[in-house]
């Protein structure tokens, strides 16, 4: 577990042995992936309201949270499908430690580059699973579901990136995300235990 994931410069790869606790699972991962869609829309809609003078971000970020509600409601009808029920949002411990990383105070500048590297790292760890389940899980539908979400999640994460240089001012934003990803590998230990998307 020491390898490099090649997966958008993520410094380690999942425990493989994730895909098999969602196999035993396939319920608690769907209602634990909708509120992960559903927390994803509600972050880019915060970053608006905090940042409504940078128009094309708002542009942007507009469309990710039309996106991620869409993929909310497409998760919901998998699980209507399956015969399950849509259970309560999970708490995403994994989630609350990256945002220990976010600097408090600082510039409006640096507060947004966190706030946009921090996006762009759930969507890197999600990308990296939707990945494996759309390689691992033996579901056909669900691999092919996962595999157009590890496309789109991609898309966000370069969106993320790309805004975080674009207003990043003097902010080394490049020095930054690599010590999220140090950061990420660090915590990233603790997680691969439970059948939930970031668990």
């Amino acid at each position: 577990m020491t390898s490099k994931s090649p997966m958008l410069g993520l410094r380690l790869p999942t425990d493989p042995r994730w895909v098999k606790l969602v196999k035993t699972n396939i319920s608690e991962i769907l209602t634990d992936h909708a509120w992960c869609e559903q927390k994803a829309a509600s972050n880019a809609i915060s970053t608006i309201v905090r940042y409504p003078e940078l128009t094309d971000l708002v542009e942007e970020l507009t469309k990710i949270a039309r996106e991620e509600m869409e993929h909310f409601g497409m998760v919901v009808e998998r699980i209507k499908e399956r015969g399950y029920t849509l259970g309560h949002e999970r708490k995403d411990s994994y989630v609350a430690d990256l945002a220990k990383f976010i600097k408090r105070g600082g510039s409006r500048e640096e507060q947004l580059v966190d706030r946009l590297l921090f996006a762009a790292m759930i969507e890197a760890r999600s990308c990296e699973r939707f990945r494996m389940l759309s390689e691992k899980i033996d579901d056909s539908e669900l691999a092919m579901f996962y595999r157009k979400l590890m496309i789109s999640e991609a898309g966000h994460y370069t969106t993320f990136i790309r805004f975080a240089r674009q207003y990043g001012g003097n902010v080394n934003v490049d020095a930054r995300w690599q010590k999220f990803l140090d950061y990420e590998a660090k915590i990233i230990r603790n997680y691969g235990k439970k059948e939930t998307m970031h668990g």
